[in-house]
């Protein structure tokens, strides 16, 4: 850490998020001896602690639960050096240098670099008892948990093509799958669509929605509640006190596709830029940098395509080290111009 004497103490490199990508870049950065300072957020840890076994990360052929790896990563970086807090950024100005940052315990802090792995928060659906057997049954991830599911029935909740893609996975392990949807009518793209309708083994629920998840920690997903309304949108039917068709089936998973909202909230009105969606656009090329010099993306904030925990950690460690390289250029032109004035002085 340094010294400014506009604003006091200065960070080399703040990592925004604690998942797999803040988690790694943490340990690459802390290495470099540019003592990192890792903000926590609302849910220290990410997505990856609401799943209770990891089976395809490399180097753990037993497995290992989501926690306990997001546990280790951080004991590996604090033990480099790496610092930790519990606090969100509210709003963050790139205008000069070092980079400000509000967080939302009131603290304003500088740094000279800033990595972004806040990651995506999967949206929900609302259903009752989805708390309490989310990573027990109840997933956003078919990748992650899908051979989990081999001989069950499983629904699929959504209509577009994150949930075709869920869907047509899961077709691989389940016997069976349902996709359900609100509406009549897909959202997906024509060729997602047309290999989920197409796929022997998925089946569609269509004017339908999840009201109820039955089961339990110990035992999983056992079944769930649907209600459905010849006109769609049947959960706002309920709430209008319209009569629903409601039928209990038995499951052994569900499987949200609803798509994910990157959480980008505080870049926004910034000079970093951001797709449509919100997530983080990087540079063209192998690269983590953005439209911001100093300011680089790991994780799913960036990444809407693989969201997986070993894509994450990669993207951690490049971030890291393009942010190592980076400060280490600045370092060599500061020096440089340093030299230059001396010389001049002479």
């Amino acid at each position: 850490m340094s010294e400014d004497e506009r604003t006091g103490p200065v960070h080399d490199v703040v990592i925004v998020g604690s998942g797999v990508a803040g988690l790694s870049a943490a340990v690459y950065a802390a290495r470099a001896d540019l003592e990192p300072l890792v903000l926590e957020g609302p849910e220290p840890g990410g997505q990856l602690t609401l799943t209770t076994e990891v089976e395809n990360y490399l180097g753990f052929p037993e497995g290992i639960g989501g926690m306990e790896l997001i546990q280790r990563g951080k004991a590996q970086a604090e033990r480099f050096g790496a610092a930790f807090r519990h606090a969100t950024v509210e709003d963050a100005s790139f205008d000069d240098r070092p980079f400000e940052l509000s967080l939302s315990n009131g603290e304003t802090i500088h740094t000279r670099a800033l990595i972004v792995a806040s990651g995506a928060s999967a949206r929900w659906v609302g259903a009752e008892n989805e708390d309490e057997l989310m990573g027990y049954g109840v997933s956003t991830c078919a990748t992650c948990d899908g051979a989990f599911h081999r001989g069950d029935d499983v629904l699929v909740i959504g209509g577009g093509d994150s949930a075709m893609e869920e869907a047509l996975f899961l077709a691989k392990f389940a016997d069976s799958v349902t996709v359900v949807h609100r509406r009549d009518e897909l959202r997906a793209s024509e060729v997602m669509a047309r290999r989920a309708l197409e796929h022997d083994d998925i089946a569609f629920r269509w004017n339908t929605e999840l009201l109820e998840i039955h089961g339990s920690q110990d035992d999983g997903v056992t079944g769930a509640t649907l209600i459905s309304h010849p006109d769609g949108r049947p959960t706002e039917k309920l709430e209008a006190g319209e009569d629903v068709d409601s039928q209990a089936v038995e499951v052994g998973g569900i499987f949200y596709g609803v798509g994910h909202v990157p959480n980008t909230e505080y870049l926004e009105g910034t000079a970093v830029d951001l797709d449509s969606d919100g997530h983080l656009a990087t540079l063209e090329g192998m690269t983590t940098e953005t439209s911001v010099a100093g300011v680089f993306g790991a994780g799913d904030v960036m990444d809407p395509d693989y969201r997986q925990a070993i894509t994450s950690a990669s993207t951690g460690s490049m971030a890291a080290l393009d942010a190592e390289q980076w400060l280490d250029e600045r370092d060599a032109v500061a020096d440089a111009a340093a030299v230059a004035e001396l010389e001049a002085d002479d």
